[in-house]
């Protein structure tokens, strides 16, 4: 596809004018606001990866807000990389951090995740609806998948991350469904895939903010 190819994937857009889209795109206002939530309440932690997630939140904000109003493939690229680059940033999280591996496991481990979507979306597109939104639904599978070998170390940490597959399911489904109601719900149900996302995202940040803290203040 070429970069300045238009793309038009949900119920909301009707033409390519900038505002065509004017909910999908003033919702990501809610990624902003969680986003500078997240770095205000982690600025004082000494925890570079919180604040690194806090960042690519931020991007995910400006990314999402540029493809729901320039609607091309460059804004497409820059909606979806800092999306993939907080899901690898909190895998290596959970992975280092939270079960404790050293640095070069977590890595590979983290590095694991192309092969293991590579292998998930093409069993994934089996499913009709599931297809809609195939590369998404690899994460909550994961999350799921980690939660008892992060129960062993905090099953308060797996209980979080078990909140956050669960509103990720419910967020991926509603994003299923845009065009498919499209007749009946003409904005589309896109913007509470952000709502909710906006709300999943900074939770994620604040469970692996908390295991950390735990572990600090945890007798030796």
């Amino acid at each position: 596809m070429n970069w300045h190819d238009q793309v038009d994937i949900y119920c909301e857009r009707t033409d390519f004018t900038y505002w065509s889209e004017p909910l999908n795109a003033l919702t990501n206002g809610f990624y902003l606001i969680g986003a500078l939530y997240m770095l205000w309440r982690c600025r004082r932690d000494g925890l570079p990866i919180a604040m690194g997630l806090g960042l690519l939140l931020l991007a995910i904000a400006v990314g999402s807000f540029l493809f729901h109003t320039h609607a091309t493939g460059w804004a497409s690229a820059a909606d979806v990389t800092p999306i993939g680059l907080f899901i690898l940033l909190y895998l290596y999280a959970v992975c280092a951090d939270v079960l404790d591996l050293r640095w070069w496991v977590a890595g590979l481990m983290t590095l694991a995740f192309v092969p293991y979507a590579a292998v998930m979306v093409p069993l994934l597109n089996m499913v009709p609806f599931l297809a809609i939104s195939n590369f998404y639904w690899t994460v909550p599978i994961l999350l799921v998948a980690f939660a008892p070998f992060v129960a062993r170390q905090s099953r308060v940490t797996a209980r979080g991350m078990l909140i956050g597959a669960g509103l990720l399911c419910v967020s991926i489904t509603l994003r299923s469904l845009d065009l498919i109601l499209c007749e009946v719900w003409p904005i589309g149900t896109h913007i509470f895939w952000h709502s909710l996302n906006a709300l999943m995202l900074p939770w994620m940040i604040e469970v692996y903010r908390r295991h950390m803290l735990a572990g600090r203040a945890a007798p030796r």
